[in-house]
């Protein structure tokens, strides 16, 4: 239930990320100043606080992304939809890189609250209220959107960011797959618990956000479940990703691309037994990553001598 490029168009390339925007932002902004009416002298300064809270998102995910790429992750997409945006974000298996890559976002939001609680308070004390009411006004929703946003996002419910903090944190104690598992549990019963609150609220836009969080509640536990049988496979000695440090998996879990057969390719020397074909690179299960065969040994070390 993420988003994904489908129905939406590249806005523009920075530091190697792709942006790219949906054609629901739209239909969603019209919406919303229909059913929150106009609060401004003129549609003028709707259509900047709606851009402003689609600057407040994209600078979000970029803090997600560059911090995942100074781990030595992968990132290079974000996707801005009308619950927010998404930096796809690939950072390596370890939760202390995992939490970096997370916590970096919500600290966009935080370096924005001191400067958009001084530019409040300048307003509101210059008498700006008076003299430029729609300029006052916007200063001011802006300061509450950064808020919300950041207050919002560090709720600890899964696959919101604070959800997925505390994943990382659980990962450090109980390990990937459970903490994983007890992150969603904590996410799906938080938003049952608020079943009331969102019926009584009588809102569809919460109604749509309770389902998306459940639904992700649920593909995480599935996910979870996956990495659980997946940590139980056996690890190749003597090898490891040149990227992530993580031991190979054992077995024949290489398929080839040629005759479509599997393989082990750390017994084979990355070359498929059943037809022949030599691979340049093998890729890492848990990063993503390929690299030369030759960069995942091990080398040997060898006791000084007396």
């Amino acid at each position: 239930m993420m988003p994904t490029r489908q129905g939406s168009f590249r806005l523009f390339r920075l530091f190697g990320i792709n942006v790219f925007l949906h054609w629901s932002w739209f239909v969603i902004a019209v919406i919303r100043l229909q059913y929150h009416g106009l609060e401004y002298g003129s549609y003028v300064w709707y259509g900047l606080e709606y851009v402003t809270l689609f600057l407040i998102v994209l600078l979000h995910e970029f803090g997600h992304a560059l911090a995942c790429r100074s781990v030595g992750g992968q990132a290079q997409q974000i996707v801005l939809w009308p619950l927010g945006g998404v930096a796809y974000v690939a950072p390596p298996p370890r939760p202390g890189a995992v939490l970096w890559s997370i916590v970096a976002g919500p600290l966009v939001n935080v370096v924005l609250v001191p400067v958009l609680t001084a530019a409040s308070v300048l307003t509101s004390s210059g008498g700006w209220a008076d003299s430029v009411p729609n300029l006052h006004a916007l200063i001011h929703a802006i300061w509450l959107m950064n808020l919300g946003l950041l207050i919002f996002n560090l709720l600890p419910i899964y696959p919101l960011d604070g959800g997925k903090i505390l994943w990382a944190l659980l990962w450090f104690v109980f390990g990937r797959a459970r903490g994983l598992m007890i992150a969603t549990v904590i996410g799906g019963l938080a938003v049952l618990a608020m079943v009331p609150l969102v019926v009584g609220q009588g809102d569809p836009w919460l109604y749509v956000l309770a389902g998306f969080i459940l639904l992700n509640c649920w593909k995480g536990w599935v996910e979870a479940r996956a990495l659980a049988r997946f940590e139980n496979i056996p690890r190749c000695d003597g090898f490891a990703c040149p990227v992530c440090k993580s031991k190979p998996l054992r077995g024949a879990l290489w398929r080839c691309g040629k005759c479509g057969q599997s393989f082990d390719t750390f017994e084979t020397n990355a070359v498929c037994p059943h037809c022949g074909a030599q691979f340049s690179t093998t890729a890492c299960f848990d990063c993503g990553n390929s690299r030369p065969l030759g960069e995942w040994l091990i080398p040997a070390v060898v006791p000084p001598k007396l």
